[in-house]
């Protein structure tokens, strides 16, 4: 799947197509926002990206991605109309993996595409995770518990990911809602709560290696799973 964020109607439409006539599975999005849902249902191979957008522009959406766990080794490539040495190097500093300015032709982007995701394969082998019945695989942004899929929304999957990461480690509630739900969040509401409560939930029996340390905050024990 590949996803492409760009306001421009006809290019989006495009894009798509010439995508799809590649025999790539693609998804355009107007709005940042619905860019922002569609990551929480499934992350995608690569991300095709404008700059100039509504509601939020595109090197910041960049920064966000390569600030998650979940999504900081998804492939990006630039597509917009800023094309100053300035802003391409703004592009890759911020940590595109190629920029492309507009007008462009599509083969071209097609070439471009084709060489980003033969070097995104081969990067090191994937990450995964296995403790008692919990398989996590943030790559592919797969969990299961005794070989049962389990589906779980892009905020609950990043409080996974980093309570594995830190297995063993309390994590404090400041450190979670500023790595899920970056800084500035409102630390006092119960919105950890109510998501560490979801997760255990939907984990089933694994769920109960996901600890509350009063008035700390959590931590993942393996040894009970």
């Amino acid at each position: 799947m590949i996803y492409l964020l760009e306001d421009d109607d006809s290019i989006r439409k495009l894009v798509v197509y010439a995508l799809a006539s590649q025999g790539y599975e693609a998804e355009g999005f107007e709005l940042p926002g619905l860019f922002w849902k569609a990551l929480e249902r499934q992350l995608p191979e690569l991300v095709l990206l404008d700059l100039m957008l509504p509601e939020e522009d595109g090197i910041s959406i960049l920064r966000r991605l390569r600030a998650r766990p979940a999504t900081a080794e998804l492939p990006v490539i630039i597509l917009t109309a800023k094309n100053t040495e300035f802003d391409r190097v703004e592009g890759l500093d911020a940590g595109a993996d190629d920029y492309i300015s507009k007008p462009f032709g599509m083969m071209e982007l097609m070439a471009r595409v084709r060489a980003v995701l033969r070097r995104s394969e081969t990067r090191d082998p994937l990450q995964e995770y296995r403790l008692g019945s919990l398989y996590v695989c943030p790559a592919r942004h797969e969990v299961r518990v005794n070989e049962r899929r389990v589906e779980l929304t892009y905020k609950e999957f990043l409080l996974l990911q980093l309570l594995l990461e830190n297995q063993g480690m309390v994590l404090t509630r400041e450190v979670l809602m500023d790595k899920v739900w970056d800084l500035g969040a409102e630390r006092e509401n119960r919105t950890l709560d109510v998501h560490i409560r979801t997760l255990r939930v939907k984990l089933g029996e694994a769920g109960k290696g996901i600890e509350t340390v009063r008035g700390v905050g959590y931590r993942l024990n393996g040894d009970v799973l």
